[in-house]
This record gives C-alpha cells, sequence and structure tokens, in this order.
C-alpha cells in the first residue's frame, strides 16, 4: 500500500518495534549531521569566493579553485575506496547526467548572484530549498510528512519571506537568479536520492568537481585571466578545502534517512550566512531578517525535536 503523501497522525513505536526502526533512527541522526556538516562548510566556501571574486574574474575563480577540488577529491577516494571510481552503473548514468546539468546550472547562476547580493540575503533564498526538498520527496518517494512537518516548514518559508520582502528594494533581478539557482539544487538533491548502491558518493561528487571546473574553464574563455595574487591563492585553495567537504558530505546527505527529516537542517546556513557576513563584510542584517532568522531557525529546530520525542 502507497504511503499517504500527507498524514494527520504520526505512530508511535512500540516496545516490541523490530530494530528495523532503530537502524532508520540512526541513519537520520547520521544524516542530520551530515546536513550539518554540509551547510557550514557550503556557506564557508560561499564568503571566502564572495572575497576572492571581487578581485579575481569569476570563472576562472571557479576553473582554479576546481582544479584544487580535483585533487583533493582524489585524495579523499584513495582514502575511501581505493581511488576513484569512473565506471557508473549503467541505471544511473541519466540520472548522473540529470545530476550533472543540474548542478552546473545552479553553480552558476549561484556565484552571478553571490557577486551581486549580500551573503545573509542570498543564503534566506535558499532557505526555501526545504520547503521544495522535502514536497519533492513526498511526490516522488512518498515519505509521510505529518502536518507537523510541513507547518514546521512552512513557518520557515514566512520567515525567509519576511527576509526578502517582496516587492521592496531587497527583491530585484538577482533575487530571481537565486530562486532559479534554489529549483536546480531541489532537482540535484531529488535525482541523488534516485542512485544505486553501485555507485559510490566520492564518484558522483568527483563528476560534479570536473564538470563544474571544465565549465569555469569553458565560460571563461571571454574573461581577461591574470595571476593570482599570494592572498587570492590562499582563499582558492581555502575554498577548494571547503568545498571538497562541502561535496561528499551533500551527497552522502542525500543518500541516508528520511529528506523530509533532514532538509529542515539546511536552515542552518542561514545562522553561518549572517555570521561570517557580518564578521568578513561588515553586512549587518536589519530587524526584518533577524526576526526572519528566528522563525527558519526555529523551525527547522523544532522539526528534528518533534521526531526524536515520537521516535523515542
Amino acid at each position: 500500500m502507497r504511503t499517504p503523501f500527507l498524514s494527520t497522525s504520526r505512530r508511535l513505536r512500540p516496545k516490541s518495534e523490530p530494530p528495523v526502526r532503530d537502524q532508520a533512527m540512526s541513519d537520520n541522526l547520521r544524516g542530520a549531521a551530515l546536513m550539518l556538516i554540509s551547510m557550514a562548510t557550503f556557506t564557508c566556501n560561499d564568503a571566502v569566493m564572495k572575497a576572492v571574486t571581487q578581485t579575481l574574474p569569476l570563472y576562472e575563480s571557479v576553473a582554479l579553485r576546481g582544479l584544487s577540488v580535483l585533487v583533493l577529491m582524489l585524495v579523499v577516494a584513495r582514502i575511501q575506496q581505493g581511488g576513484v571510481r569512473l565506471s557508473v552503473p549503467r541505471e544511473d548514468l541519466l540520472p548522473l547526467v540529470v545530476r550533472t546539468v543540474a548542478d552546473i546550472a545552479s553553480t552558476v547562476l549561484y556565484l552571478l548572484a553571490l557577486r551581486e547580493m549580500a551573503l545573509a540575503d542570498l543564503s534566506a533564498i535558499l532557505q526555501a530549498l526545504p520547503l521544495g526538498v522535502t514536497l519533492a520527496a513526498g511526490l516522488f518517494f512518498h515519505e509521510r510528512l505529518g502536518w507537523r512537518r510541513l507547518s514546521a516548514i512552512g513557518v520557515g518559508f514566512v520567515g525567509v519571506v519576511m527576509i526578502l520582502r517582496p516587492g521592496s528594494g531587497a527583491f530585484d533581478i538577482w533575487s530571481v537568479v537565486a530562486l532559479a539557482s534554489m529549483l536546480l539544487i531541489v532537482l540535484r538533491d531529488i535525482v541523488t536520492r534516485t542512485f544505486s548502491a553501485g555507485i559510490g558518493s566520492s564518484t558522483i561528487a568527483f563528476y560534479a568537481a570536473a564538470t563544474i571546473t571544465l565549465t569555469g574553464f569553458i565560460l571563461g574563455v571571454g574573461e581577461e585571466w591574470r595571476m593570482p595574487d599570494q592572498r587570492e591563492a590562499g582563499l582558492l585553495l581555502l575554498s577548494a578545502g571547503f568545498l571538497t567537504a562541502g561535496y561528499i558530505t551533500a551527497v552522502a546527505t542525500m543518500r541516508v534517512g528520511e529528506i523530509s527529516l533532514i532538509a529542515p537542517l539546511r536552515y542552518t546556513s542561514l545562522v553561518w550566512a549572517i555570521v561570517l557576513g557580518l564578521v568578513i563584510f561588515g553586512e549587518w542584517p536589519d530587524l526584518w531578517t533577524w526576526l526572519g532568522s528566528v522563525l527558519v531557525v526555529g523551525a527547522g529546530l523544532y522539526t528534528i525535536l518533534r521526531e526524536q520525542s515520537v521516535k523515542g
């Protein structure tokens, strides 16, 4: 029987529940930890790239950072599975192509918006991701979505709207570019869920890094490249480290646990964005951003606490 998309009640776990339920809880906790790490590393990467692209051409930065990421990915793959396994099972070829295209497009759009927007504002737009990913998980994978989960994510989305304030000067063409990037990330994450166990997370991440690096070289043809100075080179290496960790944890996150539970933890990236934007760029959020952030983070935390109480 198909699991209903929206469940009005959640079943408590009896003491006689089979061990598979305990395994599910363990997977959810592991997925939550991976999501927290992923959000922290991706946001730190954004801050570093925003800094370096103020002086170095955008696509040159993407290409040079990508070369460093590929080296780091090879090292990680060597440690995890004895090297990168480039072979892809036949059933995973189409998902890999779709995921790669979505990843390239979302990255380019995101970086374009990143140069023009405050880090916290851009991150706030991406906080709509949990809503999109959770709804997509319910539609395509038939995950059970209780009304409390949906309500909490909806409250978080209201917080995002408070931050953006559509119709005001805070919402412009770059906000639209960021929204398009967000929708492509939803597609990327949902497709990641469809991969078989025959393809490793490091292999998926390696293909993503390789294609984005190649894209940087191709789109950079129209730029006037120059040799990075010592500061820029250091920032690119730092960004590569953050991005490598982000790639691997992002792929692993979508392959373990319930998406509808883990997705709200994306909201934690907003906290990182506000702090880094203030410390590095002096971007002090206004009152609406603070109020919206409280709703966003509170909704994500409530979802996790609710899940703990139901499964405990």
